[in-house]
């Protein structure tokens, strides 16, 4: 293997060891999720026509779960081997910082896919599945996971105590990700909460991932991808310049 790809397979090496936490316990989360609000809105809220609440809830919920366990994935990995100090081991190798990029971000891409499989998987039993435009999920929920893998790169350079991540994770991932419509419609928020979350571009991300399913959205699935790969476009050239430079990681 070459040296991205012997890095790669450390850190889905380091993932999968752990599965029944890193992969199982979110899938038995968004399982709760799902039997929760499932439950309570089912027979009062409709989308999309005549779509179920809890058939547009599971496919709001995948979403969710790659995105939260791509970020995962990256930033646990570069948090910990920075304080563990097993960071250094990988610094001694000649490693560029694309391999270091392809190897932290492919791993995030990696698991976040292997829990949205799973969560697809376990809720399907509550909801039958419908696949409008198959495609349209693959590459929203690759993109996604590459864009969240990507922050969590990024927050992982930048952070020195795990109290830092979990700032990052708590005021920033995780409202924008609950604020992007999985449990709602924006088309059912006051005007000035659907401008509001017409600036996240977590958004995009879910509305163009359950376009693939139910062939319609609350905006254009080609303006939700120009939004999704100039974001990934971004944090990406943001990310490659500070592993660069070796931001606090290099003395």
């Amino acid at each position: 293997m070459t040296g991205w790809q012997t890095l790669f397979y450390k850190e889905v090496l380091r993932f999968w060891k752990v599965s029944f936490q890193t992969v199982a316990a979110p899938v038995l989360t968004a399982v709760l999720y799902l039997l929760i609000f499932g439950h309570v809105l089912e027979d009062h809220v409709k989308v999309y026509g005549q779509v179920g609440y809890t058939a547009f809830l599971v496919p709001g919920l995948v979403m969710m779960s790659v995105l939260q366990n791509a970020f995962a994935n990256s930033s646990s990995s570069l948090i910990q081997s920075k304080i563990m100090g097993s960071l250094v081991f990988v610094l001694l190798t000649p490693l560029s910082h694309w391999s270091w990029f392809f190897a932290y971000v492919g791993s995030s891409v990696a698991r976040g896919l292997a829990v949205g499989a799973g969560v697809f998987i376990a809720t399907a039993f509550f909801a039958t599945p419908v696949f409008a435009w198959p495609l349209w999920i693959l590459v929203f929920a690759v993109l996604g996971a590459a864009i969240l893998g990507t922050l969590g790169l990024i927050a992982g350079l930048w952070a020195e105590k795990f109290d830092q991540m979990a700032a990052f994770q708590n005021f920033i991932i995780m409202p924008m990700t609950f604020l992007s419509g999985v449990f709602y419609s924006i088309h059912s928020l006051p005007a000035f909460w659907q401008g509001v979350s017409h600036l996240n571009p977590f958004f995009y991300m879910i509305d163009g991932f359950r376009y693939g399913f139910f062939g319609v959205s609350d905006v254009s699935p080609w303006l939700s991808l120009a939004i999704v790969g100039g974001a990934f476009v971004v944090v990406s050239a943001i990310a490659i310049h500070l592993l660069r430079i070796g931001y606090k990681i290099r003395g």
